[in-house]
């Protein structure tokens, strides 16, 4: 079996069937399914545009119906979201809904109360609820590690899963690889939400920070899947690429795809504040396919090349060509043997051979 059919084969397993229309799901431990998508109470409808602003409640809601009704069943919410509204409002939206129909996720931030007891009895409060099913350690870095792992709360946290209050124990990170791997030789953690998408694998070290954790078999949650946004507003000329493969798929898509590619992802969070991307996001994880190897490559050397002509000839060292590198040697433009298969499988017709050619020329 080629590599390509292992990866196949290993990105399926554990992905439960789902009705049409419905978000896939993937078992995550103790028989507990989670929707591969996740959605970001971070980002809902506002009365007003601003920090903090009211949370439109009717909008918001209806995004939480929506998802409920198509069938996801996981929930990201923080101390500090919204200025402290979101928790609130995601326990009273989910009230309704049998409790074994949603799993919550909620985070301790030490910078916005250091007391971890205090803030999690307010978070179980603001919740309405006796349990919290996965909770982590809120955006760890290099310079928080101390903070968070040596006054107490780890430990605190991990005698309320023992009591039952806490399912799942994990952190949200955003540090160095270093980092990450002091902090997992440090407890027992059941898994680990990072920053990870298509951008920051090349151009980044989420590559680096996801084969630590797959290394030691450690569940991944995905924060910033389109890199804030940027990958689901790209520029003309990666536009003009996505759209000639696949004119009818938003950008968004794609990245998600690309997510759905790689094996021991739990979750991808999308912080959506708007029903059409609500739907949108949830058609793309109603549906059984990945990117394909062939979509996987060529517009990831496509888009480089566009960003090297756009960036200017001269600039033959700069990162937009420097993301290249980073691929296996097997999938570099060098390894293209110009058979033409991929051109004529192309809606455009465009002779991939010849830039594979200029472009390993050029590195």
């Amino acid at each position: 079996m080629n590599t390509a059919e292992n990866r196949g084969k290993e990105r399926e397993a554990g992905r439960q069937e789902a009705k049409e229309g419905q978000v896939r799901r993937r078992e995550f431990a103790d028989g507990v399914c989670l929707s591969e998508l996740g959605m970001g109470a971070m980002r809902l409808p506002q009365t007003e545009e601003g920090f903090a602003k009211p949370i439109d409640r009717a909008a918001a809601e209806e995004l939480i119906d929506y998802c409920m009704a198509h069938g996801v069943n996981y929930y990201d919410t923080a101390y500090i979201y919204h200025g402290g509204q979101s928790e609130a409002f995601l326990g009273r939206a989910l009230k309704k809904y049998p409790r074994e129909s949603y799993f919550v996720a909620d985070k301790f931030n030490v910078q916005a109360e250091p007391d971890f007891e205090k803030q999690f009895e307010d978070q179980l409060s603001r919740l309405q609820l006796d349990s919290i099913d996965f909770y982590l350690l809120h955006g760890m870095t290099d310079k928080l590690v101390s903070d968070y792992l040596d006054h107490g709360a780890p430990e605190y946290f991990l005698k309320q899963k023992k009591a039952g209050k806490i399912r799942y124990f994990g952190f949200s990170f955003h540090g160095s690889p270093e980092a990450l791997r002091r902090i997992l030789s440090r407890y027992p953690w059941d898994f680990v939400q990072i920053q990870l998408n298509y951008y920051d694998w090349f151009h980044g070290t989420a590559r680096e920070q996801y084969e630590i954790l797959r290394e030691q078999n450690i569940p991944i949650m995905v924060m910033e899947p389109a890199h804030g946004g940027m990958l689901a507003d790209l520029p003309g000329k990666g536009r003009e690429t996505l759209l000639r493969l696949h004119p009818e798929a938003s950008q968004a898509s794609w990245a998600f795809r690309f997510l759905r590619t790689l094996p021991g992802i739990a979750v991808i969070l999308s912080g959506m504040s708007k029903l059409e991307q609500v739907k949108d996001n949830i058609q793309t994880f109603s549906e059984p396919a990945a990117l394909t190897e062939q979509e996987l490559d060529i517009p990831f050397l496509l888009a480089a090349y566009n960003e090297y002509r756009t960036g200017g000839e001269k600039d033959l060292s700069s990162w937009r060509l420097a993301r290249l590198a980073a691929l296996p040697e097997e999938r570099q433009p060098s390894a293209c043997i110009g058979c033409g298969q991929c051109t004529a499988h192309c809606p455009q017709g465009l002779d991939v051979p010849a830039y594979m050619k200029e472009m390993a020329e050029l590195m």
